[in-house]
């Protein structure tokens, strides 16, 4: 017979229920967008409506079992590997640039592509970079005050892996990443003086690589006066907030959204909360938006009671992750910052994203479960 210690203690090495269910209902939500987003599309261009859906849906069954088996690992060899994984993600990123495995697409090198699949190395550094950093400034939390040997290290590693990601001409990641890492540093306990020499060093050399190209000009342009190149640049940015102005406050229904239909690029990948805004309106919007915010607000609570500073700084970074990509695709489509390349997390089309996405969820499952196994 089962032991009364036995039932109290069973539960204590499962996971949030709560942010699992928010990783479900998300994912959910995604698959429904991307098949209303993409069916028309692959119809034209493949003569398969479920092309996109398909491919999405078997890689989301794939990253599942990643994600458990993330979530299962023992702290210790996650923290024992995490330098291996985070020079690994700085060597795939390299091999973008070896002919016959890297190839450059839309002026970009993000992508290796063997026997037909592909996989963009920076989506996986985001994750490897969270790792990297709450490896070593937990180990080093006692010397926080010490420039030379605790900030200098890990910035000098942010650094090269920014430097790499620009190298593809992928200036959206490579912020991205700069933003995600200098985060870390500052609620790491980073001095706040290093913390505004990094900001002050890293805005300016930001705008100097933006006006380096052309293209990242054209796109500055284009989001502060769309109709200065309405059938170039511009295109994008006006059919995307076209899409929010045709939703109204109810959406036209899933499904029957006109954007989609040719109006709008990329509205399977980059932007398809354009397409979904359109047909879920204003209110839909509203509950999206809070689905993340929830999202985030459990991933940061459990970052909050963790006793363990290295389960704290994990949990914010992969929360902090996700939460921010969602936002600043977001802020693409209605206008309020350039176009950055940047997917929206368990919606856009893409491998690589969804597959780090579940990593990161994964990683995120595993701190709750600590959690509930040092209560006990």
């Amino acid at each position: 017979m089962t032991s009364r210690f036995e039932l109290e203690k069973a539960p204590g090495g499962q996971c949030d229920f709560i942010l699992l269910m928010m990783v479900v209902l998300l994912a959910g939500c995604g698959f429904v967008a991307l098949f209303s987003a993409s069916y028309d599309y692959a119809s034209q261009q493949y003569g398969d409506s479920f092309i996109f859906i398909r491919k999405q849906f078997l890689l989301g069954i794939i990253s599942a079992f990643l994600a458990f088996g993330v979530y299962k690992l023992p702290v210790e060899l996650i923290r024992r590997v995490t330098p291996l994984l985070f020079i690994s993600s700085l060597v795939l990123i390299l091999l973008t640039f070896v002919p016959g495995l890297g190839e450059e697409r839309l002026g970009a090198r993000r992508w290796i592509f063997i026997s037909g699949f592909s996989f963009q190395p920076s989506e996986l550094a985001k994750l490897t970079l969270v790792l990297y950093l709450a490896n070593i400034f937990d180990k080093k939390q006692e010397r926080m005050g010490d420039l030379l040997n605790t900030v200098i290290p890990p910035l000098l590693m942010l650094i090269i892996l920014f430097a790499f990601v620009l190298m593809q001409n992928d200036f959206s990641s490579a912020v991205f990443i700069l933003i995600m890492g200098l985060s870390l540093f500052f609620v790491a306990g980073v001095s706040l003086l290093h913390f505004i020499y990094m900001l002050a060093a890293a805005v300016p050399l930001s705008l100097i690589f933006l006006f380096t190209k052309p293209h990242r000009v054209e796109r500055l342009i284009s989001f502060i006066s769309p109709d200065s190149d309405p059938v170039g640049s511009g295109f994008q940015m006006k059919a995307a907030f076209s899409a929010l102005q045709n939703g109204g406050f109810w959406g036209r229904g899933i499904g029957n959204g006109l954007k989609k239909l040719g109006g709008l690029p990329e509205v399977h990948s980059d932007f398809i909360f354009a397409s979904t805004a359109e047909e879920v309106g204003f209110i839909g919007v509203l509950l999206l938006i809070a689905l993340f915010l929830f999202f985030a607000a459990r991933g940061l609570f459990c970052s909050y009671r963790s006793g363990s500073r290295y389960d704290f700084l994990l949990s914010f970074g992969l929360t902090s992750c996700i939460l921010y990509q969602a936002f600043f695709n977001m802020a693409v489509v209605s206008g309020l910052v350039p176009a950055t390349g940047i997917p929206l997390p368990f919606f856009s089309h893409g491998g690589s994203s969804l597959m780090v996405t579940f990593l990161m969820c994964g990683f995120l499952l595993g701190v709750t479960k600590r959690q509930r196994e040092e209560s006990l």
